[in-house]
C-alpha cells in the first residue's frame, strides 16, 4: 500500500503500556495496547472476545504489511515495504530480521516502497512473495529456517510485458496462483514511465506458468482471499473514490465471472478512519478479516459488517494466527488481538 510516514527505523518489542510500562498489581508488566474494538453486531461476541484488547507486540517500522503465520514454526512473518526487509516475531523471543533484500534484489531503484508486500506458503511449503522492486512474485530457494535472499520468478510478465508491482497473493487447492498487480511500487505510481501494462490487474497463474487475466477493470486491486469452499474470490480496491470490495465465482477452469461489489466502503473514507481496503484474510467458518477504513472490519460471508478492529493508525494486512491470535500489521506497528476459540 501507498501509506507510510518518515519514521526513525527502529526495532522494539514492546512490553508497556501505551505511554510507558506499567505494572499490574501482581508485578507483571501489562501489554501496550492501542485503539478499540468496535461491536457493531452482537455477532462479533462469538469472534473476538468482549474484553479483548489490540495489543502491540513489535513497533518502529516505516509501513509494515504482508503478515503470514508460519503453523510449524509458531510465529509471524511480516514485510517492511520501504525497508525492503521481512520480519520475524515469535511468542517468547521477540522480533527480528528475517530477510533482506525482501523485494528489490539489484543495485539502484528509485522506488520509495521497493520491498516485499504479500506473502504465502505454497504446497511445498516454500516462502512465496510479491516483490515490489523486481515487479514480480517470486518463491524464496530457502528453507524457511534457513533464509536466504535467493529466488525463483514465478510470474513477473503478461502478454510478454512486465508487471507492475504484484501486491497480494493466494493460492488454491489445485496451486493456481491468484494475484494483483497495482502500481505501488513503482515510482510515480500509475503515471510512471515504466509502466508497461495499462492497467491494473488481477491474474491467475495455472501449471503452465503463464499469467492470464482475470479483470483489468479496477484501479487499484490489492488484497485477495478465497472463501472457504474456494467457490468465491475476494478482492480489495484500495481506491478512496471507489473504496470497495470485489466478488467473482470461481468456474471449475479456475477462471473467474459476475464480479460484484461485496462491500462498497467509499463513504467510510475519512481523515478520522484511516485506511483503505488492502489485505484480507477469511476464516474457515467464513468470518471475513477485512482492513480498511479504520481498521480491520469483520463481516460475515454474506457482507454484514458485525465489528472493526481500529488501532486507530491505518491498518494494511492481517492474518489468523494458530495460537488463537488475528496478527495485524498497522503503519509502524505489529499488533494481535485474542480470537474465541
Amino acid at each position: 500500500m501507498k501509506f507510510h510516514h518518515l519514521l526513525a527505523f527502529l526495532l522494539l518489542y514492546s512490553c508497556g503500556t501505551e505511554s510507558e510500562s506499567n505494572s499490574a498489581e501482581d508485578g507483571m508488566s501489562m501489554p501496550k495496547t492501542i485503539g478499540k474494538i468496535e461491536r457493531i453486531s452482537p455477532d462479533l461476541d462469538a469472534i473476538i472476545a468482549p474484553d479483548a484488547k489490540i495489543e502491540v507486540i513489535a513497533e518502529g517500522f516505516t509501513w509494515s504489511e504482508g503478515p503470514l503465520w508460519d503453523e510449524n514454526g509458531g510465529y509471524v512473518l511480516f514485510t517492511d515495504v520501504p525497508e525492503n526487509k521481512i520480519f520475524k516475531w515469535k511468542e517468547g523471543e521477540g522480533i527480528s530480521l528475517y530477510l533482506s533484500p525482501s523485494g528489490f534484489t539489484g543495485d539502484k531503484t528509485d522506488s520509495t516502497e521497493p520491498g516485499a508486500n504479500g506473502l504465502t506458503l505454497n504446497a511445498a511449503g516454500q516462502l512465496v512473495m510479491c516483490q515490489h522492486g523486481d515487479r514480480r512474485v517470486a518463491i524464496m530457494d530457502a528453507p524457511l529456517d534457513n533464509p536466504a535472499p535467493k529466488f525463483t520468478t514465478k510470474a513477473d510478465k503478461w502478454n510478454g510485458k512486465r508487471l507492475n508491482s504484484p501486491n497480494d497473493l493466494v493460492f488454491d487447492k489445485n496451486g493456481n496462483l491468484y494475484f494483483t498487480d497495482p502500481p505501488y511500487g513503482l515510482k510515480g505510481h500509475a503515471e510512471s514511465p515504466l509502466k508497461e501494462i495499462p492497467f491494473q490487474g488481477v491474474y491467475r497463474v495455472g501449471a503452465d506458468g503463464k499469467a492470464v487475466l482475470l479483470d483489468s477493470s479496477l484501479s487499484r486491486p490489492n488484497g485477495i482471499a478465497f472463501s472457504p469452499d474456494e467457490k468465491t474470490l475476494f478482492v480489495a480496491n484500495s481506491d478512496p473514490e471507489r473504496a470497495l470490495w470485489m466478488a467473482y465465482d470461481v468456474q471449475p477452469d479456475g477462471n473467474v465471472v459476475n464480479g460484484h461489489v461485496f462491500h462498497d466502503a467509499t463513504e467510510m473514507v475519512s481523515d478520522s478512519l484511516k485506511g483503505l481496503p488492502d489485505g484480507m484474510k477469511i476464516r474457515g467458518d467464513g468470518t471475513i478479516f477485512a482492513t480498511g477504513p479504520g481498521g480491520v472490519l469483520v463481516f460475515k460471508m454474506d457482507g454484514t459488517l458485525i465489528g472493526r478492529i481500529n488501532p486507530s493508525e491505518a491498518t494494511a494486512n492481517c492474518a489468523i494466527g494458530g495460537d488463537g491470535y488475528l496478527y495485524l500489521t498497522s503503519d509502524m506497528y505489529l499488533c494481535r488481538v485474542k480470537l474465541v476459540d
